[in-house]
């Protein structure tokens, strides 16, 4: 699987700026005015894994291939965007392809770049986006009710199960809770995944700070400033630095970044962030063909970690040759690993481990 994320905001907080850096490019039209985003930009970007270039160096492949993440830059919304003022609808059915969506809030302040709202305040900008999606979220509700209800008159246990959480569903989002944080049994969240819905998608907050607010930005207050959970997750990134990042050499971002207090870019904390958020993990594939990083989710068994390179691979699955990535290093690759023991026979059962270095034997 490819992550999706989908980078949302009002108009000009800095979501194309990021976007350009993330994706190291210049795709995203950036301008000081609303809606300049017409269309979404689509950027691919290379999930950093410093375990790739070390089992490179051992497999000696042809070729080696990261793992990726989509990244989708979608028109600044506004007040009214749920009932088609701005660019409207149009950007919401974007959303809805997304596997999550990283909501952009803008903390820095310049007098030289309008904000829609006259005036800095990320609580409101942040209620806004949330409001939008949860109007459109409420009229995907209201229609899904409505017939299923005349469905129900049948007497339909299951139809009047689904009525009964879609009113549940109906009024949390009228008390503009997002769907995400109902609290839902696993049958309700089936039906709730069917209908999917733009809350029920995870949320990463990005707080889009000056160069010099990194280092002292408190997570803590700023997550209390918002009123968000303990379970959700913000960001402070620069995207001033990421952008500035693009034209350095790896000395020279390592030595910017060092000037600023901070460990790693933007770009890598929000890719991890992401992986952690939606539970993924990365598992791998080496040869003298190619050594490749393949994402799948925590908890995934071998027969589903093969179906992510091919469905015939899940559906004749035999085996998967296993052996972990510190043992792939310390026994210098599979010839070693195998002459030590290392090399395991798993069968369906067995639940991938992240690292796990696998060849999967199937019968077409």
């Amino acid at each position: 699987m490819s992550l999706k994320i989908g980078i949302v905001g009002l108009p000009n907080v800095g979501k194309s700026t990021l976007f350009n850096a993330l994706t190291r490019s210049k795709g995203a039209q950036v301008a000081n005015y609303p809606f300049c985003t017409i269309d979404p930009n689509v950027g691919i970007v290379e999930v950093p894994d410093e375990r790739l270039k070390v089992l490179a160096g051992i497999a000696k492949p042809e070729k080696v291939i990261p793992a990726i993440v989509e990244f989708v830059d979608i028109a600044g919304l506004v007040k009214g965007a749920s009932e088609g003022e701005g660019l409207g609808n149009k950007f919401l059915s974007h959303i809805r392809e997304c596997h999550a969506i990283a909501q952009v809030i803008r903390f820095f302040k310049d007098p030289d770049i309008i904000h829609v709202h006259g005036g800095i305040n990320p609580k409101l900008d942040m209620d806004v986006i949330h409001l939008e999606l949860i109007l459109a979220d409420l009229d995907t509700v209201n229609k899904r009710l409505g017939d299923t209800e005349k469905k129900a008159k049948s007497g339909d246990k299951v139809l009047l199960a689904n009525v009964s959480t879609l009113k549940k569903i109906k009024e949390a989002l009228e008390a503009e809770k997002l769907a995400i944080n109902i609290d839902l049994n696993d049958e309700e969240k089936e039906l709730a995944k069917e209908l999917n819905l733009l809350t029920n998608k995870p949320f990463i907050y990005i707080a889009n700070l000056k160069e010099g607010e990194l280092a002292g930005f408190n997570i803590q207050a700023v997550k209390k400033e918002l009123n968000l959970g303990a379970h959700e997750q913000i960001l402070p990134i620069s995207a001033k630095v990421e952008e500035d990042l693009v034209d350095f050499s790896v000395e020279e971002a390592k030595e910017y970044m060092n000037s600023l207090g901070i460990k790693e870019s933007g770009l890598n904390s929000f890719i991890k962030a992401a992986f952690k958020l939606l539970g993924l993990q990365t598992y791998f594939t080496a040869g003298p063909k190619e050594v490749r990083a393949w994402t799948i989710k925590i908890g995934s068994k071998a027969p589903q970690a093969a179906g992510v390179i091919h469905t015939d691979f899940e559906k004749g699955f035999i085996k998967a040759e296993t052996i972990s990535y510190e043992d792939y290093v310390k026994y210098n690759g599979e010839t070693g690993a195998r002459e030590a023991g290392k090399v395991r026979q798993e069968g369906r059962e067995y639940v991938v481990k992240d690292g796990d270095v696998m060849h999967f034997k199937f019968s077409p």
